[in-house]
């Protein structure tokens, strides 16, 4: 029956015990009430410890375990006690411990529970030290009064204390010699000292760009038209986006079709940032709801290509070898240029309804955003004037366009989407290509290349350099990481990862969500491949140590925010190719990883870090697996060279490490150890008889693969991360700022 405990006098005499146990252990050492729950926990941890007349004067935790509970470990609630930090979390001359107040025992774990009145944090520690005669003082307004302690007590002196109210562990000589030095003029006082310590940044003028830079600014973005209405710039930017569709040609007011479905439009507003993160521009786009086309009726194929990684890569090395400059233009509201094969009607915008016409619509001659075929409308708009240029379509790459003019002069072009990116040896071809894009589009000169798909471009009398600076800035953002410890490697060099390891699930969304933004982030960081390809194999199911180990890599990340790939000018176009693997690596099916990288001498520009699809029986086997791997690719660029003009007239020299795989390579007798190896694999010798490459010895010291395949110690790690072409600004020859 509702409000009638008396009905249920067992439970309400129990929970009156648990309350006046947790009242009486607050006020014995004057502990605020918002620890209220610490308290009533500790009590039932101490109940489920004591003998009870209801279970024959054993304790519950007995009658539930069936074992008589240990008590050594039982602690004065709300005393004093210090918490070790481990070397890992501090600095050489920070305190060794932090001072704390002890609030109860850990449920799963084998700890105790400390609270620390500073940080207003919960710690959990075994490496704890108890002053059970002393009480934290809580009387200050701001939270906790600290007694004052001698230098030679290893605690966080940073605390506040109030020296009134000294309650200290320290030695009565200790404390007069401290009153004596408070009131000595000249003598810094035990107060002075702790400010100093809390505040010891020396003061200096910042510039107001570097103080907001600093500052989370919230960009508030419209959702509905309704909110855009209330701002003029929102207002400029819609019709703006009108104007530029009119322009084009998009469409045509016409009669509602009766056969034919009408698409809904929206208005999808964005803030466009720079690279320090300040505003440059609002820009409103109108979208098609493409999510109600059906197939065959308003859309038939909708693939479209874009630039590979590796293709913008190898462009510019190539580049910085040669000393041209990389530019770029961007194409405004590139998919209204897309000419539609369809018969696509849309509504009339929100907003730009023209009156006395309310019941008509719109019908589409050219692609809007949103719609499923706009990606591959425009991608055969530029296709079809680029060829009508003279352009050729690398057959390798089928967004990358050359043209040649004699025996020297020669324009490359890139597509990504609406970002064009173009270089070449004629500053006459750059012109007139840019003068003809400008006539045919609407465009934006960007002019030197410097921001590419998340990637900052920085180009020096010296190199070229790729950095995505402000994208792992964002990502610890993101994960709440941006004031952790750095870690030197971002794996540990002993630790291997298995599917279960009875650490307990993890957070599969947010880890999901680390592993892809690490992913993204090996577009110029191929010294984290190996570990974002590691943690990719746990995309199902992740443990808590998968999780931990995620974001040791963002650690990582913390202490190298600023490095990424230089390309150096006047080095060889001459292809140079690396593979090596570690056998049996995986620990849950003992398949080995395939690593590779290529350059021209400098930076990297073309790596990977994968599984092998099968169990390798043998060290040779799996570098021959590896080096198989490693010639497709060698291949594919020795094609995209070509295109580019730089044809490798010799052998690519592939080095790998296993002098037992070369044999297998270049022999054809080793028919016992062979035979099982999948044919796909064994087209490796037809490339090495044709003269494509040439499979060289190197020692393992010297593999620059070795970093794509394993965890590393930190002297190698670091090593083979400079051989990568991984550097920091302030290792570039020049001034660099990014």
């Amino acid at each position: 029956m509702a409000y009638t405990p008396q009905q249920n006098g067992v439970v309400e005499r129990k929970n009156r015990t648990v309350i006046e146990m947790a009242k009486s252990m607050l006020h014995e050492k004057g502990m605020p009430y918002f620890l209220w729950t610490e308290a009533v926990h500790t009590a039932v941890y101490l109940l489920n410890r004591c003998p009870t007349k209801a279970l024959n004067n054993i304790t519950p935790f007995e009658a539930y375990s069936g074992r008589k509970p240990g008590i050594a470990h039982l602690k004065v609630f709300g005393s004093l006690c210090y918490v070790h930090v481990p070397t890992e979390l501090r600095h050489k001359l920070e305190p060794k411990s932090t001072k704390g107040v002890f609030v109860g025992y850990a449920t799963c774990e084998k700890g105790y529970r400390v609270f620390d009145p500073i940080s207003n944090k919960l710690l959990l520690s075994r490496d704890v030290i108890f002053d059970e005669e002393n009480a934290w003082h809580w009387t200050d307004k701001d939270g906790a009064v600290m007694t004052s302690y001698s230098i030679g007590d290893q605690v966080d002196l940073d605390l506040k204390s109030d020296s009134s109210n000294d309650n200290s562990i320290g030695t009565p000589q200790t404390l007069d010699m401290q009153e004596n030095t408070a009131s000595t003029p000249g003598v810094i006082s035990s107060e002075e000292r702790r400010t100093q310590a809390y505040d010891h940044t020396p003061l200096k003028w910042r510039r107001l760009d570097d103080v907001l830079a600093q500052c989370n600014l919230c960009i508030m973005e419209p959702e509905k038209y309704a909110d855009a209405a209330q701002d003029e710039s929102w207002l400029k930017a819609m019709e703006d986006e009108l104007q530029m569709i009119e322009k084009n040609e998009t469409w045509e007011l016409v009669d509602r079709p009766t056969e034919k479905p009408v698409i809904g439009v929206k208005w999808v507003y964005k803030t466009k940032l720079n690279l320090d993160g300040s505003v440059q521009k609002n820009k409103a786009r109108l979208v098609a709801k493409g999510y109600a086309q059906k197939p065959g009726l308003d859309y038939n194929e909708t693939y479209a290509l874009v630039a590979r990684l590796d293709t913008i890569r190898t462009l510019i090395a190539l580049a910085a070898k040669k000393g041209w400059k990389l530019f770029q233009l961007d194409v405004k509201s590139a998919f209204l240029n897309g000419v539609l094969q369809e018969e696509v009607y849309v509504n009339q915008p929100e907003g730009f309804v023209i009156k006395g016409k309310e019941d008509k619509v719109y019908r589409l001659h050219k692609a809007l955003y949103g719609l499923k075929q706009a990606p591959r409308a425009w991608y055969g708009e530029i296709d079809s004037y680029f060829t009508q240029c003279g352009f050729v379509k690398s057959l390798s790459e089928s967004t990358l366009y050359t043209n040649v003019r004699g025996d020297k002069e020669i324009l490359i072009v890139s597509i990504y989407v609406d970002d064009i990116v173009y270089t070449g040896s004629s500053q006459a071809l750059l012109a007139e290509f840019k003068e003809d894009m400008m006539a045919k589009y609407e465009m934006t000169d960007l002019g030197l290349l410097h921001h590419f798909l998340g990637m900052g471009v920085v180009q020096t009398e010296f190199s070229i350099f790729l950095h995505q600076k402000k994208y792992a800035s964002t990502l610890l953002s993101k994960f709440g990481l941006t004031e952790c410890k750095s870690v030197t490697t971002p794996l540990v060099a002993t630790e291997k990862l298995a599917k279960d390891d009875g650490s307990g699930a993890a957070n599969e969304e947010q880890y999901r969500s680390i592993v892809g933004s690490l992913l993204y982030l090996t577009a110029t960081r191929p010294d984290i491949m190996y570990a974002s390809s590691l943690l990719a194999r746990f995309m199902h199911c992740p443990t808590n140590r998968h999780y931990g180990t995620a974001k040791r890599v963002l650690r990582y990340i913390k202490g190298t925010l600023d490095y990424g790939l230089e390309y150096v000018k006047g080095k060889s176009s001459f292809l140079i190719g690396y593979c090596d693997n570690d056998w049996g690596g995986s620990v849950g099916d003992c398949k080995s990883t395939s690593g590779y990288a290529f350059s021209f001498g400098s930076g990297v520009f073309s790596w990977a870090s994968v599984k092998q699809n099968c169990v390798a029986l043998s060290t040779a086997e799996a570098e021959y697996i590896s080096a198989a791997e490693a010639t497709t690719q060698a291949i594919w660029l020795r094609f995209v060279l070509e295109d580019f003009g730089e044809l490798q007239t010799e052998a690519t020299p592939l080095h790998c490490d296993n002098i037992s795989a070369i044999a297998i390579t270049k022999n054809l007798v080793f028919h016992q150890k062979t035979k099982h190896i999948d044919k796909r694999y064994h087209f490796i010798k037809d490339a090495l008889q044709e003269g494509v490459i040439n499979l060289e010895y190197c020692p393992t010291n010297e593999q620059l693969a070795d970093i794509f395949t394993k965890s590393l110690a930190k002297d190698r790690f670091n090593y083979l991360r400079g051989m990568l072409g991984v550097k920091s600004p302030q290792d570039l020859k020049g001034s660099v700022e990014l």
